[in-house]
């Protein structure tokens, strides 16, 4: 059983739809594994998938541009795929619709009706590099403007920051 205090995703890979379950603090140190997880479902032909934020304490822009990154992917597929956020509360709910995710994801912020205790496997986050953290924080932003133009403004100062940082490299 993972620490209780570690952020983590916990996740049921066999599950039709895949589920993964959000318990503290999603942010761009824990984003990639799920980036990562997320792409390798996608690539062995999973279409579904289900968030549980019910646990989620908070979360940050990465984690958000990760989400849309990865339905971005999913609604390109050919039967598109999907994404649902359940269980989502009232604060995490605001930063979902401030950034327009809304519009790309299915949100939930009721009571969900499936069972999320299967998920039981802990995604391991290796360490990246330096470089490899600032190319993965970027392209969340990206995505993030892909999703709503409106975003430019409100990341303009992270985007060129972490350009820069990428091209210097």
């Amino acid at each position: 059983m993972p620490d209780s205090g570690k952020p983590v995703y916990l996740v049921d890979a066999y599950s039709d739809p895949v589920i993964v379950r959000i318990d503290g603090r999603a942010s761009f140190q824990n984003s990639a594994c799920l980036r990562d997880f997320i792409g390798e479902m996608a690539a062995q032909g999973k279409k579904r998938f289900v968030l549980d934020f019910q646990n989620c304490a908070s979360m940050d822009s990465t984690f958000l541009g990760v989400l849309a990154g990865a339905a971005l992917v999913l609604r390109k597929q050919n039967p598109p795929g999907s994404m649902v956020l359940a269980r989502v509360g009232q604060r995490n709910l605001e930063l979902i619709r401030n950034l327009g995710l809304h519009r790309l994801l299915t949100v939930d912020a009721g009571d969900f009706p499936m069972s999320f205790n299967n998920c039981d496997t802990a995604l391991s986050c290796p360490d990246r590099s330096e470089l490899e953290s600032a190319r993965m924080v970027l392209e969340a932003h990206e995505n993030l403007v892909a999703v709503d133009e409106s975003n430019r403004s409100k990341f303009q100062d992270v985007l060129a920051f972490l350009k820069n940082r990428v091209e210097q490299r």
